[in-house]
């Protein structure tokens, strides 16, 4: 295994849920990038729902606005925790509901490209 001590920090929330005048999932990405954070991947889903909310889907051939969205961070441990302490207190303020969690991972190859 090439390195350990790291996690992934997963996001759970909806695509029109903002910060700030900016979609959630693209403040969370601006501020990573700010931050140093070694990867970001944003996965928006095509059906979902919420503790609060009704079910989303995309299943039909119209344009949903509200679909659930998963944010992805990978990094150190401690540059993860340290990276949600700061993020935590937009999550408390933010109007609309989300889930947070972390888990340890163990990765297995990190290869820069060219």
């Amino acid at each position: 295994m090439e390195e350990q001590n790291n996690s992934i920090l997963k996001i759970y929330a909806s695509t029109t849920d903002k910060i700030e005048n900016q979609t959630l999932y693209e403040y969370i990405v601006l501020k990573a990038r700010e931050e140093g954070i070694s990867g970001v991947t944003v996965f928006r889903g095509i059906m979902g729902y919420g503790s609060s909310s009704k079910i989303s889907s995309s299943q039909y051939w119209e344009l949903t606005e509200k679909l659930p969205v998963v944010i992805e961070l990978i990094d150190k441990t401690e540059h993860i925790v340290r990276f949600y302490k700061k993020l935590n207190p937009a999550l408390i303020n933010m109007p609309k509901g989300c889930l947070v969690l972390i888990e340890s991972v163990n990765i297995l190859l990190k290869k820069a490209g060219k």
